[in-house]
This record gives structure tokens, C-alpha cells and sequence, in this order.
């Protein structure tokens, strides 16, 4: 008799090692990748050894920003994306901030976490996230609009999301990946007004100099266009899904997280969330506006009415 094998349940600490592993993969990815473009670029204007010892000489470069990219990250990436989303740190002292301290200490309780800082974000649609280094200096980022128009055992479930993204130490990707693309936009642009703000004159070698710097903005251009999407979203998407299933297991309630992702996703655009691109990765639903949604390929999510699907479908 053919024995049947059961599938393995993936567990909490199952996303934890997962996570430590694309961590790893994207630090090494970046500049990797990002060296070979230039060296693509610039075979299009120079010979093979020429280009060769160009991305060469870039890459010395290129990793030592990196490293520098990963300290910045780690000691200020979540304050940095606080600061980007506008959101401001809420105390307890008043009734309605002493509400939102409750919720979110008690799906911390579930949990079994430290619990996080919270921010409120004022903007009337919905959306949320979270940021930080581990679950000991976690931050978890709500929209006014989504407590005014989340019922309790709904705002929990977006809580409970959120947290399970601190527990499976997704936040810490998210912010490499946030700063990280960052630093590759700054430095595009800094490319950008060399070349054109000291345009080269007839001498031959500024003129070269001057065609091996385009080549390079070119690869910035194609790696923070093209690559650096298909990256997030190979990083994102799936998480999305493990995510929701961790939330609802922590309010035992799956119906009161789907019920929230069908109200969010009919009014996520957040304006100060959605000036960053990177910024998509971390929150609940896509924080842009529908005309700037991304395709499905890069999409950081996954399709809302397959996450509720599959919600609805789990007996807790």
C-alpha cells in the first residue's frame, strides 16, 4: 500500500530562518547584480577588458556603500521610514489613544511579543504597517482611517497581521530593502547631475569619462526600474499570505481579518506612503493610487480576494 505522505506546516520559526536566508541572499543580490549591469552598459561604449576593469573599479565602491547602506539601515532604517510615512507616536494620555494601546497590547499578549511603539498616520484611508530592527524595538504604523472605520475584532486582525510580521522578522528585510533602494535612487541621481550639470567639452578622455558615467546611470535607471521590483516582490508576496495566516491564528478570528482586507482594499491609498515605491512592501494593502498600481509580475501583493479566500477557508 503507496504510504501517504502529509505536507509539513510551516511554523514561525520555519519564516524566521527563511527570512534570515533572503536577508542574506539580497545583501550579497544588490551589488552583485548591480556590477554586472554596469559592465552590460558599458560594453555598448568600450571594449570587453575596458568594461571589465570599469565595473571593477565600481564595485570596490559599490560594496563599501553597501556596507555602510546595511549600518545606516540598522541603526536608523525605522526611523527613517517613520519618518518618510509622516506618522507620529501616540502616548497614553487620553481615551481614545489608551483604545488603540489596548488593542494592540492585547494581540501582543496572544502573541506572546514585546509589545511595539505605535503611530498614528492622519490620513482618513486605510492602511498599516511595521518596521524595526526585532521584535524588541518593533513599530507598528495605523492609519486614522482605519481605526475610525475598523470594528474592534477587525482592527485587531490588521494588528494581529502586523505583528506577525515582527514575529517572523520580516521587518527587518522590509527596511534594508526600503533603505537600501533609497541609496541606489540618491545615487542615480548624483550621477545624473554630473553628467549633465558639467556637460564634457571637445577633450577626448572627458568625453569618454563622460560616456562611462551614462552607462553607469543607466544601470542605476534599469536596476531601481526593473530589478529592484522584481526583488521586492519575490521578497513580499508570499510573506503577505504566511502573514495573514499567523494574524489569524493569534486572534483565532480569520472572517474579522478578511472582513478588514475587503474594506481596506476598497480605500488604501495613502499619500504620504505612496511617494516611496518601496514603501508598497510594508504595508497591509497597496498604499498607491489604482492608476499606479503595479502589474501582478511585480506586484507586491497578492491578489486581495485570494488572501480573503484563503482566510475564509481556514477553521480556527
Amino acid at each position: 500500500m503507496k504510504e501517504i505522505k502529509m505536507a509539513r506546516i510551516k511554523t514561525v520559526y520555519d519564516h524566521i530562518r527563511a527570512n534570515n536566508i533572503k536577508t542574506a541572499i539580497l545583501v550579497a543580490l544588490f551589488p552583485l547584480i548591480f556590477v554586472g549591469l554596469v559592465f552590460l552598459f558599458c560594453l555598448i561604449v568600450l571594449p570587453v577588458q575596458d568594461a571589465m576593469n570599469t565595473a571593477i573599479s565600481v564595485a570596490i565602491p559599490t560594496y563599501i556603500v553597501c556596507l555602510i547602506w546595511i549600518l545606516i539601515s540598522w541603526a536608523f532604517g525605522d526611523s527613517m521610514i517613520l519618518h518618510m510615512s509622516g506618522a507620529h507616536e501616540i502616548r497614553d494620555i487620553n481615551a481614545e489613544n489608551r483604545k488603540i494601546l489596548h488593542a494592540v497590547e492585547n494581540v501582543t499578549i496572544a502573541a506572546g511579543l514585546p509589545m511595539p511603539r505605535v503611530y498614528i498616520i492622519d490620513d482618513n484611508s486605510m492602511n498599516a504597517f511595521a518596521t524595526g530592527r526585532s521584535p524588541r524595538d518593533a513599530s507598528i504604523a495605523l492609519t486614522s482611517g482605519i481605526i475610525e472605520q475598523l470594528d474592534n475584532l477587525e482592527l485587531q486582525g490588521v494588528i494581529a497581521h502586523e505583528m506577525s510580521h515582527i514575529g517572523n522578522r520580516d521587518i527587518r528585510l522590509d527596511m534594508l530593502v526600503i533603505t537600501g533602494l533609497g541609496a541606489t535612487v540618491f545615487a542615480a541621481d548624483i550621477i545624473y547631475r554630473m553628467i549633465w550639470l558639467h556637460p564634457s567639452d571637445n577633450d577626448d578622455n572627458k568625453r569618454n569619462r563622460a560616456m562611462v558615467l551614462m552607462m553607469v546611470w543607466l544601470a542605476f535607471m534599469v536596476f531601481n526600474g526593473i530589478i529592484a521590483p522584481i526583488l521586492r516582490m519575490a521578497i513580499s508576496r508570499n510573506r503577505e499570505y504566511a502573514a495573514d495566516a499567523c494574524g489569524a491564528q493569534i486572534t483565532r478570528n480569520p472572517i474579522a481579518l478578511a472582513n478588514a482586507l475587503r474594506k481596506i482594499s476598497k480605500n488604501s491609498h495613502v499619500e504620504s506612503l505612496s511617494r516611496t515605491q518601496s514603501m508598497a512592501a510594508i504595508c497591509i494593502a497597496n498604499p498607491a493610487a489604482p492608476r499606479a498600481f503595479t502589474s501582478q509580475i511585480t506586484a507586491t501583493h497578492p491578489p486581495v480576494e485570494s488572501r480573503i479566500a484563503r482566510l475564509e477557508s481556514m477553521t480556527i
